[in-house]
């Protein structure tokens, strides 16, 4: 069961209207790091954790917490229409925001939603929940939680470069501050559960005699005109315990070269995939 407060989180203030504005806002609703894709990714990970039910908890009050912050987009959103344009006829009055029709606000903020914020990114597109992951590993989890929060701190950060809007301003220094919680809250679980090296590799619990592990920790150069780019990566020990890092200039050919039989009768294929026969060179003028 979930509940709800009337008043949000921190305040939303607009204090000069920008349509534009609005639309770019949209993307920290319904875009592809914004706050519709964390708050389903917690839920779906809360709803499908197994373990330790204090990670379960903390993702599902997580998740409630980023609707709170859909709910205070969207105010936002709708502060920043306030006044806009509901015709051309309005438009040519050379209000400065009603001329924002003009600038690049969104036309389905008036076709679609009557001024209103709506489920979609920057491009009018709806979020389509491609970009929800919940494993049902923790660990895995954990990382894209990361991820997705390092993600929309981007966002929100170029966001509050791009208003000059007093309120706005303050408004997004509240979501840069919470995606900064959300990312060492994440980072901290999997502290708590031992530590990066302890997780890794992911899953943590296949069998290592069943890896490959001769080919687990060398880092591989496939360019054919560049040598391999030194680092972390191509030296020392793994981040596991398990390996040392070490760099392959060239790779190892292993495989064979991909042929598939003939085709089966029926397939639509041409005659000489089914019976498998090579036409005679030059056959073709």
């Amino acid at each position: 069961m979930f509940h709800h407060s009337s008043k949000m989180q921190f305040p939303v203030r607009v204090e000069k209207p920008d349509p534009e504005f609005a639309m770019l806002l949209q993307q920290a609703i319904g875009g592809v790091e914004g706050e519709i894709r964390v708050a389903m990714q917690y839920f779906f990970q809360a709803m499908g954790a197994r373990g330790d039910a204090r990670i379960r908890d903390l993702l599902m009050s997580t998740a409630t917490e980023e609707l709170g912050h859909i709910e205070m987009l969207a105010y936002a959103v709708a502060l920043n229409l306030e006044g806009a344009p509901l015709s051309y006829q309005e438009a040519s009055a050379k209000d400065p925001v009603v001329n924002a029709i003009l600038g690049g606000m969104n036309p389905r903020h008036i076709l679609s939603s009557g001024l209103s914020a709506m489920p979609v990114n920057a491009n009018g597109m709806p979020f389509d929940m491609s970009h929800i992951y919940a494993s049902g590993n923790v660990a895995a989890d954990m990382l894209a939680n990361v991820t997705a929060e390092a993600t929309g701190r981007v966002l929100a950060t170029r966001l509050y470069n791009m208003t000059e809007d007093k309120g706005m301003k303050d408004f997004l220094s509240f979501l840069i501050a919470r995606d900064t919680m959300h990312q060492q809250q994440w980072l901290a679980v999997i502290e708590d559960m031992g530590g990066l090296n302890a997780s890794l590799p992911i899953p943590n619990s296949f069998p290592q005699e069943n890896e490959a592990t001769e080919h687990s920790y060398y880092c591989l150069n496939t360019s054919l005109d560049k040598p391999l780019p030194k680092g972390r990566w191509s030296e020392g020990p793994s981040y596991d315990g398990k390996g040392q890092f070490t760099a392959k200039e060239k790779p190892e050919i292993l495989g064979d070269e991909p042929l598939l039989g003939p085709a089966r009768p029926g397939s639509g294929a041409q005659s000489e995939q089914i019976s498998g026969t090579v036409p005679p060179s030059g056959a073709v003028k």
